[in-house]
């Protein structure tokens, strides 16, 4: 209970930003495109009732992952707008890895103790998995990023830059997927610092087939967001690249901050998927030196 302000914190950067974005964004597009606001607001509204329905989320989780559905879905929306083409499908293939990989296995988890709770993920959950992605995507962050000079000409198309908050969407699907699959397939696993055989469910814990589903949940988030927001493989290889360094650090935050108990899972989630962010800007940095792109 001590460490529930780190979860507080995330709130106040995240939902607060996000729902100013969401303002602005669909004030611009009331009044150029009210087809296209109608259709941001209404999906997410829905995708938020149906998370609230299946029991993935408490209403204020479902409320937070609805305004930040929005936000994302506004910043990737491009002309002619199609609702299918912005961040709504890499944001609802998440919500469905994630949805899965919490049911697979759950008397196993309740045994172990470690099942996520019967009225699913509150709303600090939601904002530390998809709060970076959206913060990374709001069109002042994509115009930061294209003016500081921390990425190249060559990689400062609108599309590319999106790899970022890519990034940050498979990594929140690939930490979800590897932490709820290892616990029911991953047999003993192992502290990703000493590699010392651990129980299942602690903080720092790594398995082969726990690794193997992140890695299949990261490719499957990267490849549909890359093929909704025309990004082609380049975005597709940037975003899967930060993912998989963040799924790794956020295993070595587990094995140290956590456990420690300097850390909170919010605070962790959090920072391993702006730590997914971070790998996938210094990425397109260094690819236009490559010639890559």
């Amino acid at each position: 209970m001590k460490l529930v302000w780190q979860s507080k914190l995330v709130l106040l950067l995240v939902l607060p930003f996000a729902g100013a974005s969401v303002v602005l964004q669909g004030h611009f597009f009331v009044v150029s495109l009210a087809q296209a606001a109608i259709w941001t607001l209404g999906l997410s509204l829905i995708l938020g009732l149906m998370v609230v329905q299946l029991r993935a989320a408490t209403p204020g989780g479902a409320f937070a992952g609805a305004l930040l559905t929005a936000c994302l879905m506004f910043s990737t929306a491009s002309l002619p707008y199609q609702p299918w083409r912005t961040a709504l499908v890499p944001v609802t293939a998440v919500f469905v890895l994630t949805w899965i990989g919490t049911r697979l296995g759950r008397e196993r988890k309740e045994r172990l103790g470690t099942a996520e709770g019967r009225q699913g993920r509150t709303a600090a959950q939601v904002a530390a998995n998809l709060g970076v992605a959206a913060l990374a995507s709001n069109d002042l962050t994509q115009s930061w990023l294209a003016d500081s000079g921390w990425v190249s000409r060559a990689a400062q198309a609108p599309m590319l830059l999106f790899a970022v908050g890519l990034a940050a969407l498979a990594e929140a699907a690939a930490d979800t997927t590897s932490s709820e699959i290892g616990q029911v397939w991953g047999g003993r696993p192992r502290m990703i610092t000493t590699l010392h055989q651990i129980e299942p469910g602690t903080d720092g814990a790594v398995s082969l087939m726990g690794t193997l589903a992140g890695l299949i949940a990261a490719v499957i988030v990267s490849g549909v967001g890359a093929l909704a927001l025309s990004g082609g493989w380049v975005m597709f290889w940037i975003s899967c690249a930060g993912a998989v360094f963040g799924l790794f650090f956020d295993s070595l935050l587990g094995a140290t901050l956590e456990r420690r108990g300097w850390l909170n899972n919010d605070a962790v989630n959090f920072l391993s998927t702006a730590s997914a962010a971070g790998f996938a800007l210094g990425t397109m940095a260094v690819l236009p030196h490559l010639g890559v792109i």
